[in-house]
């Protein structure tokens, strides 16, 4: 009995410890699968990350590409019309008129990719001074007068004189401002309007521009100062830029010891930014703000364009410059060309009229160039489904050329397009055409 009992204690002290030995066994099992079940949604997570700032990346290049790109296409088919000596008086300030206007907008443009460089380095820097911020806005709201007048947006200034003064760089204020006013007449339907109030608040000098256009959806808010960040990317942007002005204008505030907020009740129901400066105890100094002006230059020669005589040409593009700039080229090669501002405007065209060539931009508000090659592909050869198709775009990637010939073009050029090559294009495909009794190779 003795015996029998010693076993069973000795047989229930080894199950005690075995069970003791896979409990820490299966504990450590589960700890290990654990950590590596965290391991992995920790890999994908990170995976998933760098896959989206990869997109971004993607997506910002061919931003900058676009909108490098399309200031182009004007000056240049601008330069060699003036070249041609084909122009008339008229015709000719109005060529000048939009290539300074266009290297102004591409100066801008390269100025924020220099000053994001900068944010990014390190190596932003202020020139500080006493500022009074009244010349600043004034000065800044001045350069955007023209704009505001051809939507007929009304600009209302409303500045307190005795807001006080305030310790920063009055170049770089003035950039905030311009930033701030332009931003709010471009989204601002015509007839809208834009205000802009300086006051005293307590210790600060606080700024506020609201306009009466577009509106920031909800969920995009809080991305508002992001840099590389837009509200809609892609071919179908409503609006161009880089997405990179309020990121830097953020940190010019913040640079300044200021904060910036932004305000939306939702779309089409306007937007407002406050800017807070901290007030200068005391100071003295002149605020005039200092004001930059890009220069260009150009060396003039002879130019001939081929013959068009009789070639219809329907221009779909909704930048007005541009698409001006292609029927004074066009029509003065002897074309007959019309402008359609969107898709629905270019298939209604085709009810009343039928081109030889369309030739349309890729990147267009609400239907984009791909949709309008579908829904011509779509028609019978009577009703035009079988014209020749031209695509440009600023977009320059691969993947985007073999989108553009697989959805139904028959030729792309990448903006700036040389005014001679593309009247050749056109020419080509016009009679190509016509040789072939209206049936596409």
């Amino acid at each position: 009995m003795a015996i029998t009992i010693t076993t069973v204690m000795l047989l229930v002290l080894l199950c005690l410890l075995l069970i003791r030995a896979l409990g820490r066994s299966y504990r450590r099992q589960t700890t290990a699968r654990s950590l590596a079940e965290d391991g992995q949604s920790a890999a994908k997570a990170n995976l998933s990350q760098a896959e989206a700032a990869g997109h971004l990346k993607d997506e910002f290049l061919a931003t900058v590409s676009h909108e490098l790109r399309n200031p182009l296409a004007p000056i240049l088919t601008w330069t060699q019309l003036l070249r041609s000596g084909t122009l008339d008086k008229a015709k000719s300030r109005r060529a000048l008129e939009v290539i300074e206007r266009n290297v102004t907008s591409q100066a801008h443009l390269i100025d924020d990719l220099v000053d994001v460089s900068r944010v990014v380095s390190g190596k932003f820097r202020l020139d500080v001074r006493p500022i009074d911020l009244v010349p600043v806005i004034k000065a800044a709201a001045d350069s955007q007068a023209p704009a505001s007048d051809a939507k007929q947006i009304r600009l209302q200034l409303v500045l307190d004189e005795r807001a006080g003064l305030i310790s920063g760089d009055s170049e770089r204020l003035q950039q905030v401002m311009w930033n701030l006013i332009s931003n709010a007449i471009k989204f601002t339907p015509k007839k809208g309007s834009v205000q802009v109030v300086l006051q005293r608040s307590e210790s600060h000098v606080e700024i506020s521009v609201s306009d009466s256009g577009a509106g920031i959806e909800a969920e995009f808010l809080p991305h508002v100062f992001e840099p590389f960040r837009q509200g809609t990317g892609g071919s179908m942007r409503r609006h161009s830029g880089l997405g990179l002005g309020l990121s830097i204008v953020r940190h010019i505030v913040e640079t300044h010891g200021g904060e910036i907020t932004a305000h939306s009740d939702g779309i089409g129901l306007g937007s407002k930014f406050t800017v807070k400066f901290p007030l200068l105890a005391t100071a003295g100094g002149d605020g005039e703000p200092v004001r930059r002006h890009p220069i260009a230059g150009d060396t003039p020669g002879d130019v001939h364009f081929k013959r068009l005589d009789g070639i219809r040409v329907l221009i779909v593009e909704d930048e007005p410059t541009a698409s001006e700039a292609l029927q004074v080229l066009f029509s003065s090669c002897g074309a007959e060309a019309k402008v359609a501002g969107s898709v629905p405007e270019a298939l209604a065209t085709f009810e009343v009229w039928r081109p030889d060539v369309v030739l349309s931009d890729i990147a267009m508000p609400g239907e984009d160039g791909y949709s309008l090659i579908r829904k011509i592909r779509l028609r019978s050869p009577e009703r035009g489904g079988v014209v020749p198709a031209v695509a440009l775009t600023a977009y320059a990637k691969i993947e985007d050329r073999v989108t553009i010939l697989a959805a139904g073009f028959q030729m792309y050029l990448s903006k700036p397009a040389d005014p001679n090559e593309l009247v050749a294009v056109v020419g080509s495909l016009a009679n190509g055409r016509r040789l072939g009794d209206g049936v596409l190779s």
